[in-house]
């Protein structure tokens, strides 16, 4: 099974609505690893590592987001997958 690794740049009203924590039970939903945390900017970011199935079923559930959030885009960049990360936690 192939494993890959991406970025995932949030934009909308995400930070201050449970976001965070909705990623990353959608990530123990989804059995990927990596991280998620709020930027400066107003927008989440998100690194996620698995089989490529579970890594876009990720996405879905960050595009929907949490019942307050207003997801706007969400921007996605390929990664070199590397295995470094062994859970999903919130920066």
């Amino acid at each position: 099974m192939a494993r890959v690794a991406r970025k995932f740049v949030i934009r909308g009203d995400v930070q201050g609505v449970g976001y965070r924590f909705f990623a990353q039970r959608a990530a123990a939903r989804h059995q990927v690893f990596g991280y998620v945390r709020n930027c400066p900017d107003g927008t989440v970011e998100a690194v996620a590592e698995g089989s490529a199935t579970n890594v876009e079923e990720f996405k879905k559930a960050l595009a929907t987001g949490p019942q307050w959030a207003s997801v706007q885009q969400v921007e996605e960049l390929s990664l070199e997958h590397t295995g470094q990360y062994s859970s999903f936690r919130i920066e």
